[in-house]
């Protein structure tokens, strides 16, 4: 960037070094100090690298050192350049220090081959000995207790976005949070701020809101449908990709994103074909692929609210207050864990309490005591990723031993993990903090005692709840909320009561003809990620069975 308020000048300057550096180098100028700045701003948004600076000295309101100066606050890795007329030269050799500048030119420098570009060049050269590529893509500006930064954190993290996160409260430490905190202004005072990569911004957004921007589906391009899904886990991921790959329009909408409490696995090694095992994130990554490419139409996030029969459509109401129509549905939506429910625990869910793994929380608790609540698979695959990162994971067990609720690979790794320590008999009582978590208190059975401990994290995985009750009198369920499919809703071998149909229900298919369950939210599921994939498979097959009878 070069800066002169002569016209003239900025003219030739701009020109020369186009002249000899455009195609390795984006070659901008500014008539004034604060022109210059508010671009710098904006670049620095934007993440981009800037290379080198030159400014005039003889600037109104704001001189070349100045400028520099503080300039070098946003960029100090740039290489800084004085153009200075003959008399200005103490003033330029003085800027040396004050400015840190690199090098002073005098005018005019023509010829530019023997004044400029050697000076230029190999300023340049040096910087990029240096040079680190900045980071390409989103950045979340937050604070680390803020349930709306780590809402917004896990949303990109699950939807597969690249962004880097930035702690607000690292600023004392962490140049890069000081200068973009700089950048944003007043902005910076609204968390968390998501900056995008061509430098916009968006304070204290809403997932949706990030999802839009990031240019991700969340309405649908149709208004009817040959088959819905609801829920993106592995039923819903496995229904999508067979039922689109076999000629049905499909849509598939999730509340949050693709892949469910699966896709939020750290590590599934018992799933058939991968004997290496893979991530959930890496699981959901290539189902959503798949599913894309064969069609599907994917809306995330997108919350269902509300189902309706009409003739022989099922009619499906949207959060946002749209709605689409189909001739067959599925409702996957899995199933959430159950809240901790203890004094406390509401008032700090996001502040250090969180329910499923977390992955994006594992780099904060570096060298720090990480609590785990839960003895099934996912608690165990969770405690093994914590342990990479966190001092200490305490496990807090309810149960006698992992034995009875937990793989037995998982058992023989968390033996293994040295920093993984395992509390049978033992449950957490309240949590502690004011901003956020700063200790729990754990009661063990086996000796009836209570005792408080310092924790700034803890990860929740108590059992599995439906989210059902927007379905109510809609389909039956049983009880607890799980929905009811084939042989369990007939009684005496006749179909439920209202059933329009000569024919019993279908394997997965609901109390409403058309409208099919699968994966953990139907009741007597199989809670595991191969179950539910089978279960979405076998439900498009059905699917055909009934759309080719009405």
């Amino acid at each position: 960037m070069t800066v002169d308020d002569d016209a003239e000048v900025l003219r030739a300057v701009e020109g020369d070094l186009r002249h000899q550096y455009a195609a390795d180098y984006r070659v901008l100028r500014a008539d004034s100090g604060a022109s210059a700045l508010e671009a710098l701003r904006g670049l620095k948004k934007r993440n981009a690298a800037v290379a080198l600076l030159m400014a005039d000295q003889r600037m109104p309101q704001m001189t070349g050192i100045e400028f520099l100066g503080q300039a070098m606050e946003l960029f100090p890795d740039a290489k800084r350049v004085l153009l200075t007329a003959y008399a200005d030269t103490d003033a330029a050799i003085s800027a040396i220090n004050s400015a840190k500048i690199h090098h002073y030119l005098l005018k005019p420098w023509h010829p530019p081959e023997e004044h400029l570009y050697p000076v230029i060049t190999d300023l340049l050269e040096d910087w990029r000995a240096s040079f680190r590529a900045p980071f390409e893509g989103v950045r979340v500006l937050g604070t680390r207790w803020s349930p709306q930064s780590y809402a917004v954190r896990d949303f990109l993290a699950r939807s597969q976005a690249p962004y880097q996160w930035l702690d607000i409260e690292t600023a004392d430490r962490n140049p890069e949070v000081r200068r973009l905190v700089k950048a944003l202004g007043a902005d910076a005072s609204h968390l968390p701020v998501v900056v995008f990569e061509d430098g916009t911004s968006l304070c204290e957004p809403s997932t949706g809101e990030v999802a839009e921007k990031l240019g991700l589906r969340v309405r649908p391009e149709m208004a009817f449908y040959d088959l819905a899904i609801i829920g993106g886990g592995p039923a819903g991921l496995a229904a999508a990709v067979y039922g689109a790959s076999e000629g049905l329009g499909t849509v598939m909408l999730d509340m949050e994103a693709p892949g469910g409490q699966a896709g939020m696995s750290s590590r599934i090694e018992n799933y058939l074909g991968f004997p290496s095992g893979l991530s959930g994130a890496d699981l959901a990554r290539r189902a959503v692929a798949q599913a894309r490419r064969f069609g599907v139409e994917i809306l995330a996030p997108q919350r269902a609210v509300e189902v309706k029969v009409e003739g022989a459509s099922r009619m499906v109401k949207l959060a946002d207050g749209g709605e689409l129509g189909c001739k067959a549905l599925l409702i996957a939506t899995g199933v959430s864990y159950r809240r901790l429910d203890v004094p406390g625990a509401e008032r700090l869910q996001g502040r250090g309490v969180y329910y499923g793994s977390a992955m994006t929380e594992a780099i904060s608790c570096k060298d720090e005591d990480v609590y785990v609540i839960g003895g099934a698979n996912s608690a165990g695959q969770a405690a093994m990723h914590f342990s990479s990162y966190a001092r200490r994971v305490v496990m807090l067990v309810r149960g006698a031993s992992l034995s009875a609720t937990m793989s037995q690979y998982l058992i023989d790794q968390i033996k293994r993990t040295e920093n993984i320590q395992v509390e049978t008999r033992a449950r957490v009582t309240e949590v502690h903090g004011d901003e956020h978590l700063e200790a729990i208190s754990i009661h063990c059975d086996d000796s009836n005692q209570t005792e408080k401990a310092a924790a700034n994290s803890l990860f929740v995985f108590i059992g599995a709840a439906p989210n059902t009750d927007w379905l109510a009198g809609v389909v039956e369920r049983d009880e607890r909320g799980f929905i009811l499919t084939g042989r369990d809703l007939l009684r005496e071998e006749k179909p439920p009561q209202g059933w329009p149909l000569d024919r019993v229900p279908f394997l997965l298919e609901t109390s409403v003809p058309g409208i099919f369950a699968a994966g953990d939210i139907r009741h007597g599921s199989v809670k595991r990620v191969a179950s539910g994939v089978g279960e979405g498979s076998i439900a498009v097959q059905l699917i055909h069975q009934y759309l080719s009878a009405v």
